[in-house]
């Protein structure tokens, strides 16, 4: 059932080339910090609040991991193979606390292409405002398994 919106798929195994990149800037902002905590229900006072976070190494609150990791995620769901690709594997280090309003840039680039296994490998690092290193991850990534001319011939053949 096609309900008039057009349809956006990332790149297929066979569209993806080693060396391929993708550059994103994202600055973490109150509004996605309380989201992700009203969502996940994460009361940890690391992430919020200030005279708890000055008590530690930190001195001041940091951004949960998992939220660092689903920018990674929303970019590969978005953009790097795009829309309908699949997460299989995720390891991530991270080297740097990434605190509250920093502004971060991820750089991805796919190192392999295993199109026996239909899996791209995915290499990211983040840095912040000063250029110090914050995380790196090695990401496998299964892309969109189908194309749109396959979803129109499967619609074409349910309208008939």
């Amino acid at each position: 059932m096609n309900i008039g919106k057009p349809r956006k798929l990332g790149k297929t195994i066979e569209d993806i080339e080693e060396g391929d990149s993708l550059s994103l800037t994202e600055s973490i902002e109150d509004k996605e910090l309380l989201l992700y905590l009203g969502l996940t229900n994460d009361a940890n006072p690391l992430y919020i609040q200030h005279d708890y976070a000055q008590k530690t190494e930190y001195g001041k609150p940091i951004v949960p991991s998992i939220m660092l990791m689903g920018i990674i995620t929303s970019a590969i769901s978005k953009h790097l193979p795009g829309p309908g690709s699949h997460v299989v594997n995720f390891s991530v280090n991270f080297v740097e606390p990434v605190f509250h309003y920093e502004t971060l840039t991820f750089q991805f680039e796919v190192i392999k292409v295993d199109k026996m296994k239909d899996v791209v490998t995915i290499s990211i690092e983040a840095v912040n405002e000063e250029e110090d290193r914050v995380l790196d991850a090695v990401v496998m990534v299964q892309p969109p398994q189908v194309t749109i001319a396959d979803l129109e011939e499967k619609e074409g053949d349910i309208d008939e």
